[in-house]
């Protein structure tokens, strides 16, 4: 049945459920399963087996297999990883704790700052030194390293950061350390800054390593278990994980180095939608991804998603930079909050409906899953509301009891606040929905962009059922829901070019430029991200994009200036100061005429091509059939219960238009066409909510 077609089948692991898309050619297949948290390979494993059986095929027809997961992400947060010590420079023991000396807030005298993934009993410092220009001022003392592993042994210690001053311009030091705690210790977790991380900014280097060593040992496990659980299986396709950055990579790297894997399945969702974006000619997009545990809000323009350099894990505040813990590495630029369909919804001590960032996740799950929840979650606020088909929900796999729910949210909201269980999840409703809004526009602000101005593209389990609310709260008049948006991460991944970046710092004034020295450096950056990328690419074309991160003298901060594709000269001076000035006066509003300028650290990125969707062309609109059935949905700004019409998205054809309120249904989600949009199905397939003429 199968020959001829390529196979292709992504995971993405969330910490709810576990989507899987399964491509055979054209024709392509979709599956939600409970996330398994103990063991996350039985979710997939038992999701590939279901999703298999439905395309009557055998997971030794499978090509390719692409993953992304939130495990590295949960870990983190729910400090779930390895038992971790740092090693230090003598002098540097607490440089976790100093971090850059800001405050995140400046006036709250009570800041919580997030906890260190290594606490200060289990950081030690040896003597050793290097200088910024990668000279041997003090030699390793060798002796010293040995005389820790007694130490790390008795504490119990399973992985090692090794974060020595200066070793992104020497790794020297760093290498010999890691080779002797190996010694010692054999079998141990050994992260060194100078390979995850090769950057200068003391803390963040030293930030990014200790958090690749905590959750090495958690992910290096699954990984290993998920591919031995595979062979059994007969799988004999290639596998490949998602980067925080929007590519793949290897297994073998991805265990290496699974720092990169924070943000995979947000990236996912970040490709979906720039994917989406492109087929439908969006040039000023917002994607919104809300799943069962987060909420997920990046900008798009001209079909690319935002890019940094660094991420904040954690945050101890919701919206304020610095709160979290840095991690250096290439990502998607995007806000993420604890608001996702299993955010728990509870009444604080100020009689104030809060929601998240606590969920309950797959297990116990919101009280309506019936599987020992007690807590009223987001998605029990939506079933009580009536905006979700109880017996239809993941494809009828979940039945859903609102009774559950609705006594939930009684209990917990209605009765401290002297309200209906409708009421209660009326407001449960609206507190994550403003959430999301003011998540959305603190991340356009500090992008220099207006909100209102975007086209909301909404996806995950739970965005299409509040994309209508949030889309009225930050003023956007158009919301698209894409086809398979329930599991719109899973199908980005699909999407990922096979890619890696590197990024490495050596300082050079423009100047005192050195050309050999800087087209040395690049060349031998380009060959070693080749050589992780061209295996996975099986022959296809890999290109490649080299960028300098330059600013004037005695700023803090730098911005990327791409540099062409071969070998400098001293011709190419003048251009590379012209086009820093073209980028900072795009930013700042001028330049500043004559300032010297540097370059603190070298990126090159290897990635074959992505893949570009076709255009879809418009459709006339008509209106649609008769509704499938209706909804008792209660209308909280009107305070009673009103029928709404259900329609079934399978059964609306292109140009089908509707008048909200409406409830569409679908096997992986439902979405919400609220008073104040009309909806119609595009030639794509996807809902597109306008606002109604005023």
């Amino acid at each position: 049945m199968l020959e001829g077609a390529e196979v292709r089948l992504a995971v993405d692991i969330g910490g709810t459920f576990t989507d899987i898309v399964l491509d055979v050619g054209q024709d392509r297949k979709t599956r939600k399963v409970l996330t398994t948290p103990q063991r996350p390979e039985q979710a997939v494993l038992d999701g590939m087996r279901l999703i298999l059986t439905d395309a009557r095929a055998h997971i030794s027809d499978i090509d390719v297999f692409i993953h992304g997961t939130t495990l590295a992400t949960n870990a983190i947060i729910e400090r779930r990883g390895a038992r971790t010590a740092l090693i230090a420079t003598d002098g540097f023991r607490d440089v976790l704790d100093i971090g850059t000396e800001s405050r995140y807030d400046q006036y709250d005298l009570s800041i919580d700052k997030p906890k260190p993934l290594a606490p200060r009993s289990l950081r030690f410092t040896v003597p050793e030194r290097i200088d910024a220009h990668g000279a041997v001022r003090l030699a390793l003392d060798e002796v010293a390293v040995r005389a820790l592993a007694p130490k790390l042994r008795e504490r119990g210690v399973e992985s090692v950061a090794i974060a020595f001053l200066h070793s992104y311009a020497n790794p020297e030091h760093e290498r010999r350390a890691a080779a002797i705690i190996s010694e010692e210790m054999p079998g141990i977790s050994v992260t060194v800054s100078s390979a995850v991380c090769p950057e200068i900014r003391e803390y963040e280097r030293t930030s990014t390593a200790v958090a690749n060593a905590y959750v090495q040992p958690l992910i290096d496990g699954y990984l290993a278990r998920m591919a031995d659980a595979l062979q059994v299986e007969q799988f004999r396709g290639a596998i490949y994980l998602v980067t925080s950055g929007g590519g793949v990579t290897s297994i073998e790297t991805a265990r290496r180095f699974p720092v990169r894997l924070v943000e995979s399945g947000p990236a996912g969702g970040a490709i979906f939608a720039a994917q989406i974006a492109a087929r439908l000619g969006e040039g000023k997009v917002l994607s919104f991804d809300m799943g069962g545990t987060t909420a997920k809000i990046c900008l798009i323009e001209k079909y690319q998603p935002e890019t940094s350099r660094v991420f904040e894990v954690d945050r101890a505040a919701r919206f304020l930079k610095g709160s979290g813990l840095p991690v250096r590495i290439p990502v998607i630029e995007m806000v993420e909050i604890g608001a996702g369909g299993g955010s728990i919804a509870h009444v604080d001590a100020m009689k104030r409906v809060t929601v998240g960032p606590e969920s309950a996740s797959s297990e116990p799950g919101p009280a309506c899953y019936g599987r020992g929840g007690q807590r009223p979650a987001v998605t029990d606020a939506d079933v009580a509301l009536g905006m979700i088909d109880p017996d239809a929900f993941a494809a009828g796999t979940i039945k859903l009891d609102p009774e559950l729910s609705k006594q939930a949210l009684l209990r917990d909201v209605g009765e401290p606040l002297g309200l209906s269980a409708e009421t209660a999840a009326y407001a449960v409703h609206e507190v994550v929905c403003e959430n999301m809004a003011s998540a959305a526009r603190v991340h356009a602000v500090e992008r220099g962009e207006i909100v209102g101005q975007h086209t909301l593209i909404a996806f995950g389990g739970a965005a299409p059922l509040h994309a209508a609310r949030v889309a009225e709260k930050i003023g956007v008049s158009r919301v698209i829901v894409p086809s398979n948006a329930g599991v719109g991460s899973a199908v980005g991944f699909l999407a990922a070019p096979i890619a890696y970046e590197l990024v490495r710092s050596r300082h050079v004034r423009l100047d005192d430029f050195d050309t050999e020295a800087v087209s040395d450096l690049l060349q031998e950056m380009v060959t070693e991200a080749r050589a992780l990328v061209e295996p996975g690419a099986a022959g296809a074309p890999v290109r490649e994009r080299r960028a300098a991160f330059m600013r004037y003298v005695g700023q803090g901060h730098e911005i990327s200036v791409e540099l062409p594709n071969r070998r400098l000269t001293s011709a190419d001076l003048a251009g590379l100061r012209q086009k820093f000035e073209a980028d900072y006066a795009a930013m700042f509003e001028r330049p500043i005429p004559g300032a010297a300028i540097e370059v603190l650290s070298w990126s090159v990125l290897a990635t074959t091509e992505a893949r570009n969707p076709p255009a879809v062309a418009a459709v006339a609109r008509r209106p649609a059939g008769k509704a499938s059935g209706s909804r008792k949905f209660f209308d909280g700004r009107a305070g009673e219960v009103i029928e709404i019409p259900l329609y079934r998205r399978e059964d609306m054809a292109p140009g089908a238009t509707i008048a909200g309120p409406a409830v569409i249904a679908e096997d992986e989600t439902s979405t919400f066409v609220s008073n104040n949009f009309d909806a119609h199905i595009d030639g794509a397939g996807s809902i597109v909510m306008e606002r109604k003429a005023a």
